[in-house]
């Protein structure tokens, strides 16, 4: 008895770990909602065409984009080596009371200017919106000059030996006077999610090779193993606010990337004392209340703690109807910033610049939250206070209502 059990148990992960292969292999998206638009667009969907023609004009210009390389930048990372990645943190200014500026001073949510000069910071972000650009446009219009182009992007950045990144992310968002790179600057880190999934979205082109999958898979291994072990990462791993949920939400998407469902399982299930404590009852986030840029800042983590639910749903766990018994969870972090998707709305808590900016960002959240809850009143909030911006939108395409 015991031992038929055993074996019914192997076989059911078997056939689990099948159909997660024969899916399209996506690690943050979702593969039935992708397969969805891809065939409402065949039969010419009136609802997605803006969608997927403004998708199509992006990706036209992306056809003269890059490449890209860590090694372009001006300057030389403390390693002496220019594959390593360096980038300066983006809040931290010269101090005025010091003859030469240091220790540099934080001035939480204002750019200093100069911290994108000469660094990797702009190149990373520009890459990968131009691959998942490529890769989209690939899978939805099914043109193999965008896979072309992207599987260009991805070698030059991840494979090739003379432009190649090194997987790690040791001097990262460094401040001048203080520190050659911290935990930080893993945040930075999260533009390879769309890299991941740009990779899916390309099986079955011509330019993306087997030979190209299992490069860019050991790539990830052994970067992961990096997020792991390394004092950066170790300290990001403890972070409390978004910076703690974009490195649990990385290391959940590649742990399935490289196919450690065990790592990605027990990485989303560590999410959920996460947002125990970072959710209120109310709903409020206070971690990221307490920032200048409140709303955005709220937003933007709901947004890593739904990518770590969409990976938990490919290893059979439920972050998004995860909620303790005084009501911590997502949906009611959703629900509080929700309202404020209307103009009206006035947000109580601090945004000092850029509110224009994190309110349509709420369209993004307000459309996943239809699709993850079947909740209708988030579609309507959507539909009535931000539709004026979201026809043309590609979350249109990879997340249709």
């Amino acid at each position: 008895m015991k031992s038929a059990f055993i074996l019914s148990l192997i076989l059911f992960f078997v056939a689990s770990s099948m159909v997660w292969q024969a899916k399209l292999r996506v690690c943050s998206l979702d593969a039935e909602a992708l397969q969805k638009s891809k065939s409402r667009l065949t039969a010419k969907d009136a609802a997605l065409l803006p969608a997927l023609d403004a998708l199509c004009g992006d990706a036209d210009k992306a056809l003269k984009a890059g490449p890209f390389s860590v090694t372009q930048k001006e300057r030389t990372p403390p390693s002496g080596d220019k594959h390593d990645y360096l980038s300066h943190a983006p809040y931290w200014w010269p101090d005025p009371k010091s003859k030469d500026g240091l220790p540099y001073i934080r001035r939480d949510g204002e750019l200093f200017p100069d911290s994108k000069r000469g660094a990797d910071g702009p190149r990373i972000g520009a890459m990968a919106e131009t691959v998942e650009t490529l890769a989209a446009a690939y899978y939805f219009a099914g043109e193999e000059r965008y896979a072309e182009r992207a599987a260009l992007l991805l070698r030059a950045w991840f494979l090739d030996p003379a432009t190649k990144m090194n997987p790690n992310l040791r001097y990262a968002q460094a401040i001048p006077g203080r520190n050659d790179g911290r935990g930080a600057g893993l945040i930075e880190g999260r533009h390879f999610i769309r890299i991941v999934d740009s990779a899916g979205l390309l099986e079955g082109s011509r330019a993306w090779t087997e030979k190209n999958q299992t490069a860019l898979t050991a790539w990830f291994r052994e970067f992961a193993g990096w997020m792991q072990t390394s004092p950066n990462g170790k300290d990001e791993a403890k972070a409390k606010n978004n910076h703690g949920s974009w490195y649990a939400a990385q290391l959940a998407c590649y742990a399935l990337f490289i196919g450690d469902r065990e790592l990605a399982r027990k990485t989303v299930e560590g999410a959920r004392a996460r947002i125990e404590w970072q959710v209120e009852p109310d709903g409020k986030q206070p971690e990221e209340l307490k920032r200048t840029r409140g709303l955005w800042y709220s937003g933007f983590n709901l947004e890593a703690l739904m990518t770590l639910a969409e990976a938990g749903k490919k290893v059979g766990v439920d972050l998004y109807g995860h909620q303790t018994k005084d009501g911590r969870g997502i949906r009611r972090g959703l629900d509080y910033l929700a309202p404020y998707a209307d103009p009206a709305r006035k947000w109580p808590h601090r945004q000092i610049n850029e509110m224009e900016s994190a309110r349509r960002e709420l369209a993004y959240l307000l459309r996943r939250a239809g699709a993850a809850y079947r909740e209708p009143k988030y579609e309507e909030l959507l539909t009535k206070h931000l539709s004026a911006e979201a026809a043309e939108q590609r979350w249109q395409l990879l997340w249709p209502n």
